[in-house]
């Protein structure tokens, strides 16, 4: 039987309280009590990444770990909740997709803050700094762009990488092969399949270490900065992601976290 036109009105408060429950409202330490951040999941911050970008973000086992991982567990503790990862394409956080869609609360992915992207998606306070570099076989002569006249370069979609590889191959006379994924280049260039590829030094640097039959013979100083990505107009995350940044630098726990992952403390500049 059909509800009355009363019970269905008698209900719609409880129906109101239901819906304003499924966000999570966390304090923001502000003194104004009423202020709180708004995640998308209760009791979560939801991260975007892209796997596998090793050593910022790749599976071991059957957890998710890595440099922008651990930084953005700092973050969630901040919070008083836990980081759930939610594996999605890259693009689809440089275009900002997974915030109209509500699929996470911010973007980690070793991603380069650049004018374009900040029309899509806003930024927290850059955390890493990184420039573009060339991987090749061990032995191939390739050093540098100019040995690569006729041969083929693989990139990754919708990266800096690609993009000054790009920029360069007409200069340099070699054709881009596109990649889904970093993996898939990675592979590409230890088989053969490609000459060379370009992508961040940071994960052509570790793979190369993992991987002794290849090598970074050159690293170009394009001056990229990785930032946080976040839903535009979210200042009160972005406020807090840059607040727990700006703390894990102060107190040291940001250059062991880099030291963890990458061998060595950050320059000092």
């Amino acid at each position: 039987m059909a509800p009355t036109r009363h019970a269905v009105l008698a209900l719609l408060p409880a129906l109101a309280l239901a819906m304003t429950a499924c966000a999570t409202k966390v304090n923001t330490g502000s003194q104004d009590s009423g202020s709180g951040i708004t995640l998308v999941k209760s009791g979560k911050l939801v991260t975007c990444t892209h796997l596998s970008y090793k050593p910022f973000q790749y599976s071991e086992g059957d957890k998710t770990v890595g440099f922008d991982v651990d930084l953005v567990d700092l973050v969630a503790a901040e919070l008083n909740v836990e980081q759930e990862i939610f594996d999605t394409p890259f693009e689809n956080i440089t275009s900002g997709t997974v915030f109209t869609t509500g699929d996470c609360d911010l973007g980690a992915a070793g991603m380069t803050i650049t004018d374009e992207r900040r029309q899509a998606i806003d930024f927290s306070e850059p955390y890493f700094d990184a420039s573009q570099a060339l991987l090749v076989e061990k032995d191939s002569t390739v050093k540098d762009l100019p040995d690569l006249r006729g041969k083929r370069v693989g990139v990754q979609q919708d990266t800096v990488g690609e993009e000054y590889a790009r920029k360069n191959a007409e200069t340099h006379g070699y054709t881009v092969v596109e990649f889904e994924d970093l993996p898939l280049m990675q592979t590409a260039v230890r088989t053969g399949a490609v000459d060379a590829a370009i992508n961040d030094n940071g994960v052509l640097l570790d793979y190369a270490k993992e991987f002794p039959e290849t090598a970074v013979t050159k690293e170009f100083d394009t001056g990229d900065k990785y930032g946080i990505g976040l839903k535009k107009g979210n200042t009160a995350l972005k406020a807090k992601v840059d607040e727990v940044l700006k703390k894990a630098k102060d107190s040291g726990k940001y250059d062991e976290l880099y030291e963890k992952w990458f061998g060595k403390k950050p320059e000092k500049k």
